[in-house]
């Protein structure tokens, strides 16, 4: 007859004891066994689990195994093409640059060069090693005083509370080392961004941290006496974001300490919520008023706004606004669907949202279409990490690309999948101080304005391979794909490109046409 595992390990228990008899070595068995005796039978009589109770003890070896399974798939199953939602090889790629370790790679590539993986940028019988060393982009029209003259990768959207004060500072000075802009995140401007001094781009949320009434809403005069301090260099204004676009969020009280109650204006132990729409205006035309109220107060800094897009005839809303309205935002971010974020929920980090590839052709085709694109910066955020995904990111109308992930791996990030946990192993993403302390500020600094050096010297590189003088240079004929199993060919054959003015001029000759026409500038919804 066959033994029932629940009786089967208690069972051996005792006739291992048994079999000791009266000696010493009973006393060390039964105190080593007692507490798995225990927890045998403690899984005997819970009713929560079906397998505990089925298979005392033993069953809780299935519950190790899926903690530890993301981690052995990492360092022991997966290859070096494989992982998500970066590789292997992609994270190596930022942790070379980041020490300053060769980043090259022996033998050909690893990609399957005629399967829908392999994307290339066409390279020039004739390079141009004479391009300059090094290039900004100028953000901010007529209406600035104070434009600013933007590095070509920046440091996206990471609030201070996401991340650990260690994190902030050694991203802010490896900002000020490198000479590029560090992204606050919604949470507002802390004193760990403020203690090395390096630039600032104020993302404001729907929470309105930092500036906020005690309800909520956008309080204009803390607004201005914090967009004055002139580390700060731009205004974002954050419709949506990525990895939960339309979402909001809230930080929950318990995790609001002193630190995060003074960066984000609220009380202690309260709770911190996003919502997910702002309350400071309602429509297109609203927001491009509020964007030139930011732009105002903050005493003329580049002001606009970063979307993961998400339904055409609302990009198309804003530029009718823009032209009925004559303003214009200083820049436009855009994030794809691909970016990420502490946590987020499952179905919207997997089903919602444009990538960055369509919502950056939809931009730029709009800002074109509309003769608006030289008035309006556009920047580009989502897994970028090298310096191919930036040149791919010009290609599509980018003036400039901004990146959170890859940041973090400079920062020792080892992809654990624990941000949402507050157990992150590195100290990167955590509020827990122990943790923190392995994070070396002054050391990851370094790591981190080498990672943005070197990457920035990759896609000059790939500039003068392909023969120009700036990456603004390229465009939708030099970057090539995949269209099916037996053709390739360049970007413009597989999606539209606009020519300067046509939205304005025929837009029913357009692929924008039904877009176009059910939008308003005076409503984000559809008209007929």
């Amino acid at each position: 007859m066959r033994m029932s595992p629940r009786v089967a390990v208690p069972f051996f228990v005792v006739a291992l004891t048994l079999a000791f008899g009266a000696t010493p070595i009973l006393r060390w068995t039964l105190l080593l066994l007692l507490p798995a005796l225990f927890v045998t039978f403690w899984d005997l009589v819970q009713t929560r689990h079906a397998l505990r109770r089925n298979y005392p003890l033993i069953a809780r070896v299935r519950w190790l195994f899926e903690d530890l399974r993301p981690f052995l798939r990492s360092y022991i199953v997966e290859s070096d093409r494989e992982g998500r939602p970066f590789t292997i090889d992609q994270r190596a790629l930022v942790y070379a640059r980041a020490k300053g370790e060769i980043s090259t790679h022996p033998m050909g590539t690893e990609l399957d060069v005629y399967s829908d993986e392999y994307e290339w940028l066409g390279h020039s019988i004739a390079p141009n090693d004479k391009a300059p060393e090094t290039w900004h982009v100028r953000i901010g029209g007529d209406e600035c005083a104070k434009p600013y003259d933007s590095a070509l990768l920046n440091i996206s959207a990471m609030s201070f509370g996401s991340l650990s004060a260690n994190a902030i500072e050694a991203l802010n000075k490896g900002a000020a080392l490198g000479g590029f802009a560090h992204d606050t995140g919604e949470g507002s401007i802390s004193r760990y961004h403020r203690k090395h001094g390096g630039d600032l781009i104020w993302e404001l949320g729907s929470g309105y941290f930092g500036c906020r009434h005690k309800d909520g809403s956008f309080n204009a005069d803390l607004f201005a006496e914090q967009a004055s301090d002139d580390q700060v260099k731009m205004v974002e204004i954050k419709l949506s974001q990525g990895a939960k676009p339309g979402h909001g969020g809230m930080l929950p009280g318990a995790k609001v300490t002193r630190e995060i109650a003074e960066a984000r204006k609220v009380d202690v132990g309260e709770d911190c919520i996003s919502p997910p729409g702002h309350s400071a205006f309602s429509n297109p035309v609203e927001l491009l008023e509020f964007v030139a109220r930011l732009r105002e107060l903050s005493g003329g800094k580049p002001s606009g706004f970063k979307l993961c897009v998400g339904q055409p005839h609302e990009v198309m809303a804003l530029m009718k606004a823009m032209l009925q309205t004559g303003i214009t935002p200083d820049f436009i971010v855009v994030d794809g669907a691909e970016g990420g974020t502490g946590a987020a929920p499952q179905e919207l980090t997997d089903n919602v949202g444009m990538p960055l590839r369509e919502g950056l052709i939809l931009m730029r085709n709009a800002l074109v279409g509309c003769n608006l694109k030289d008035r309006v910066r556009l920047g580009a955020s989502g897994k970028v990490h090298s310096g191919a995904g930036m040149a791919r990111a010009y290609a599509l109308g980018a003036d400039w690309c901004n990146a959170a992930r890859a940041f973090m791996f400079s920062l020792g990030c080892v992809q654990s999948m624990q941000c949402h946990t507050g157990e992150c192993p590195t100290g990167v993403a955590t509020q827990l101080a122990w943790r923190q302390k392995g994070l070396v500020v002054d050391d990851k600094a370094e790591r981190v304005a080498r990672f943005q050096k070197e990457t920035v010297n990759a896609l000059r590189e790939i500039v003068v391979a392909m023969g120009y003088d700036s990456p603004w240079d390229l465009n939708q004929h030099d970057t090539y794909q995949r269209i099916d199993s037996a053709k390739a060919g360049p970007l413009d054959e597989v999606y539209s490109f606009l020519k300067p003015g046509e939205l304005i001029g025929d837009p029913d000759a357009t692929n924008y046409a039904h877009a176009w026409r059910v939008a308003s500038a005076d409503t984000f919804r559809r008209v007929n």
